[in-house]
C-alpha cells in the first residue's frame, strides 16, 4: 500500500512539473534575448555579471524576508485596499480627435494615450482585467477598464518601459498589433515583440541615454530608471527605462517604474523644462523603497527634472502594495504644496490639454 501511494505521488509530481513546463511556455511569457540581440546586450555598460544593473545599488527588498514579502504581496489580504464603490471615469471617442490636438488621456495605472504635434503615442497599455499571468492575482478595480484595444486609434509609437505584467500585457499588445506602427523600448524588450510577430523594422530598441530620431522634429530618448525586470523566474535580462519625448513644440517625460535616484537631476540638467512629467506615484512600500518612489520622492523627482506640470501615475487600478488605494493621491497633493510645478489629477479617461494652464481637475478620489 505504501509503495502504491508513493507511485501515485510520483506520478502527480511529474504531471505537475510537466503542466508547469507547458504553462510557462505560452507566448505571453516570451523568451529571453538570444543571438544578435543578446550580443548587443552583453556590450552594454549596464549589463554586468550576466544581468542588467542600476546606476546606483538598488536592492529589490530592503526590509524583511524576501519570500515573506513576496508571499504577502501576492496573497495577502487586500479587501481594504480597493475602492468600496466605482471610481469615477470618463470615456471619450479617441478616434474622433483631430491629430493636431495636443492631449493626454490617462487609461488607468500607467497606461496613457497621447497626441503630441500630430503624433499618436501609447504608453504601457494594459486593458486586461488583471496584471499577472494568473487571473486571480492583481485584479483591476471594478470599472477601471472603460477602454479596450478597439477604442484605440492607429498608433504612431508604442512606448514600453519594461516587461513587468502591469506594463507589458500580451493580450493587449496582440489586440493592438494591426494598429501599431513603431515600438520603442529598452534593450532586450524587443525580443517579446519579435516573438509576437512584429517585424524587426518596427522595433526601436536601445540602451540608456540613446536618442531614437523617429521623424524630423520627433525623437524619443531612452533614459535610466531605478528598477528591475522579469516576467517569471529569471530577472534583469531585459532593461527597464524612462523616456523623454521631444517634438518641435513640446517635451514630455515618462518615468516608468523606479526608485528615487541621482538620474533625475542628470535628466533635468540635460533636458529641463518638460511641459509635463508623467511620474510613478503608487504601489510603494518600505520593503521595496529602492525600486518604487514614495510620493514625497515623486514630488522631488519632478522638481529635479524641471517639470512644469506633474501628472501622477501607477495608482487607481491595481492594488500591488499595502497602502490604501487613495493614499498616493492624497500624499502627492500634500507633497506638491509649494513646489515649482503644477500638479494635475485628471479622472481616468478625462482629457488633459497640454499647455492649457486654465484646466481645473478635481480631487475625484475623495
Amino acid at each position: 500500500m505504501g509503495n502504491f501511494i508513493l507511485l501515485w505521488l510520483g506520478i502527480l509530481f511529474v504531471g505537475l512539473v510537466i503542466g508547469i513546463g507547458i504553462y510557462i511556455h505560452q507566448p505571453m511569457f516570451g523568451n529571453m534575448p538570444s543571438g544578435e540581440r543578446l550580443e548587443r546586450i552583453k556590450g552594454s555598460p549596464h549589463y554586468i555579471d550576466g544581468e542588467f544593473k542600476n546606476l546606483e545599488p538598488a536592492t529589490q527588498i530592503v526590509e524583511g524576508n524576501r519570500f515573506i514579502v513576496l508571499w504577502d504581496f501576492l496573497f495577502g489580504k487586500k479587501e481594504q485596499l480597493i475602492p468600496q464603490k466605482l471610481i469615477p471615469v470618463e470615456k471619450v471617442d479617441l478616434k474622433a480627435f483631430n491629430k493636431s490636438e495636443d492631449i493626454i488621456i490617462w487609461l488607468g495605472h500607467s497606461s496613457y494615450y497621447m497626441q503630441l504635434d500630430g503624433k499618436s503615442i501609447l504608453i504601457d497599455p494594459v486593458f486586461s482585467a488583471y496584471a499577472s499571468p494568473i487571473s486571480f492575482i492583481n485584479k483591476a478595480f471594478d470599472g477601471t477598464n472603460p477602454y479596450t484595444a478597439e477604442d484605440i486609434p492607429d498608433i504612431d509609437v508604442l512606448l514600453i518601459s519594461h516587461d513587468h505584467w502591469d506594463h507589458l500585457d500580451y493580450s493587449t499588445i496582440m489586440s493592438l498589433k494591426p494598429r501599431i506602427n513603431q515600438v520603442v523600448c529598452a534593450l532586450g524588450v524587443g525580443a517579446y515583440f519579435e516573438e509576437w510577430g512584429f517585424e524587426k523594422k518596427q522595433i526601436f530598441e536601445e540602451d540608456w541615454f540613446a536618442e531614437i530620431p523617429l521623424q524630423e522634429n520627433f525623437a524619443v530618448y531612452i533614459l535610466p530608471a531605478q528598477h528591475f525586470s522579469g516576467r517569471l523566474l529569471k530577472s534583469n535580462q531585459t532593461l527597464w527605462a524612462s523616456f523623454a519625448i521631444t517634438t518641435k513644440n513640446h517635451r514630455v517625460f515618462y518615468s516608468g517604474d523606479g526608485g528615487y535616484g541621482k538620474h533625475f537631476k542628470e535628466i533635468g540638467e540635460r533636458f529641463g523644462n518638460f511641459d509635463i512629467a508623467i511620474m510613478e506615484n503608487g504601489q510603494y512600500n518600505k520593503a521595496w523603497a529602492r525600486i518604487h518612489m514614495m510620493p514625497e520622492e515623486t514630488a522631488q523627482a519632478a522638481e529635479d527634472i524641471q517639470a512644469k506640470v506633474l501628472l501622477p501615475a501607477h495608482a487607481g487600478k491595481f492594488a500591488l502594495s499595502k497602502h490604501s488605494w487613495e493614499e498616493p493621491f492624497n500624499r502627492i497633493v500634500e507633497a506638491s504644496e509649494g513646489k515649482n510645478y503644477r500638479l494635475i489629477t485628471p479622472k481616468l479617461g478625462e482629457i488633459m490639454e497640454i499647455g492649457n494652464d486654465e484646466q481645473v481637475f478635481t480631487h475625484w478620489w475623495e
